[in-house]
């Protein structure tokens, strides 16, 4: 394109040139010329702005893009980046999702973070990024290995168990129970964030949980349907299928308010346990990415998490919606280790 507003710009150069010898017919050549060369601008500018941002995401149908998921396949992580994934995949050659579990989430995001810094391999950063290094337990994995994208959502959690265990049907009954007798808590991850969840409410109520860590939530969740474990505090979004289902059943959410999508289940505050934990999931590339990348793949997966399909999912998933761009996310990341350093530090749960 730029050859061709070139060449059309010295067409019109020459054309003024021969206007002093030519008489009137030259001037015609050259209005031509002129009103040929701003065509030919306006068409670039307009594929620059083709999706009214002014961001050119042209080259990325050219170019195959990685999905690095730090969780197992079936959880709420994976089914979000999935969805996003599907999306966005019209702006691409080819966009697929990778599973790599493993240390509560530090494995795939390491990957992710040593992959080339050239975005075509993005990662689904969780609040892990914070907890496992408030933790210790990140392997050597911090946020500043990666230049976020942007978040996608947010949720809280929920203290669900087995609808046939007849033990709890209020959260007072769970925690109850929990102060004179052992309960097993299932999570995503030693470190990652429903296990820290799970900590604050214990130490909040007095209640005493045995930590059972799976690699992702969807583990937990498959024990507790099989009566394995106790007890799960994971998202609303992840066991919403077996609650409406009636095969397991939500006590309380640590949550501000309650949940549009269970009104009648209380907050953890209402009943007087003063907790509220969550989680949020974004994109993220390596550092070292350039700068006018991200902006692109921003603009893609922007576009793509309010498309109607993902909106859709979102809705029927029960996952909350939660954009933020690349700065205002990185200062979310910031504020939330400061945040988790201090919970950890004060339920003494950091691994030297």
């Amino acid at each position: 394109m730029k050859k061709r507003v070139l060449s059309l710009a010295l067409a019109a150069v020459m054309a003024a040139s021969l206007t002093a010898c030519s008489g009137n017919s030259t001037t015609t050549e050259t209005t031509a010329a002129a009103e040929e060369t701003k065509a030919a601008e306006n068409a670039n500018t307009e594929s620059k702005e083709a999706d009214g941002s002014g961001v050119d995401v042209s080259d990325w149908k050219n170019k195959t893009v990685t999905c690095i998921v730090p969780y197992d396949a079936g959880g709420g992580t994976d089914t979000v980046m999935r969805a996003l994934a599907d999306a966005a995949k019209g702006s691409f050659k080819n966009i697929s999702v990778e599973n790599r579990s493993g240390g509560g989430g530090a494995t795939g995001m390491l990957a992710g973070a040593n992959a080339t810094a050239d975005g075509t391999t993005v990662t689904m950063i969780t609040v892990e990024l914070a907890t496992l290094e408030a933790m210790g337990t990140n392997a050597g994995l911090t946020y500043s290995m990666f230049k976020p994208i942007m978040m996608v959502n947010s949720a809280c959690s929920a203290i669900t168990v087995n609808a046939k265990d007849d033990r709890f049907n209020t959260i007072e009954d769970f925690i109850n129970y929990a102060k004179e007798n052992e309960v097993s808590m299932g999570n995503s991850g030693n470190g990652a964030i429903w296990h820290l969840a799970a900590a604050g409410l214990a130490k909040e109520t007095g209640a005493k949980f045995k930590h059972v860590a799976y690699d992702g939530a969807a583990g937990a969740i498959t024990d507790l349907l099989g009566e394995h474990i106790d007890a799960v505090a994971v998202s609303y979004a992840e066991v919403a299928n077996y609650v409406e289902s009636g095969d397991l059943k939500v006590l309380a959410v640590m949550n501000d308010k309650r949940l549009d999508a269970i009104p009648d289940v209380p907050t953890c505050k209402e009943a007087g346990y003063n907790v509220v934990l969550g989680t949020w999931r974004g994109l993220g590339v390596p550092a070292g990415t350039p700068d006018y990348v991200v902006e692109q793949l921003y603009q893609i997966f922007s576009d793509a998490a309010q498309s109607d399909a993902f909106v859709d999912f979102m809705n029927k998933s029960n996952n909350v919606i939660d954009i933020m761009d690349g700065p205002s996310f990185e200062d979310r990341i910031i504020a939330d280790l400061d945040t988790y350093k201090a919970l950890v530090t004060d339920l003494g749960l950091k691994i030297q």
